[in-house]
């Protein structure tokens, strides 16, 4: 399960460094157009992202115990959204051994 969990974060970071550098060569973030920025569908699928954001960042903050590492991955969570968590997830992946049960991924360590 964890090698599975490395491929699936390893994709999804790529995926993501990807397809941000591909709009970013297209247009700025900040060039959204107005039509866009306040479609109700843009505007749902923000909160609904930014809530699965806070949602990860709820184990995240369990996980960790530094405040100072908890206050750093919101930040880094909220700017980079899943780039970040990926990159978190394939911190904690890698920690771990090929044959480490899930347990061990989502539980904090003692």
């Amino acid at each position: 399960m964890i090698l599975f969990l490395r491929i699936a974060f390893i994709f999804v970071l790529v995926a993501m460094l990807g397809v941000t550098s591909w709009a970013s060569s297209i247009v700025a973030l900040w060039e959204t157009p107005r039509a866009v920025a306040t479609h109700p569908w843009f505007i749902a699928t923000l909160f609904d992202t930014y809530f699965a954001f806070l949602t990860f960042y709820c184990w995240l903050a369990y996980k960790e115990t530094s405040t100072l590492a908890r206050g750093a991955w919101l930040i880094a969570i909220l700017l980079l959204g899943n780039i970040a968590m990926a990159i978190y997830m394939l911190i904690q992946l890698f920690r771990l051994p090929t044959h480490a049960r899930i347990e061990e991924l989502l539980l904090r360590r003692k």
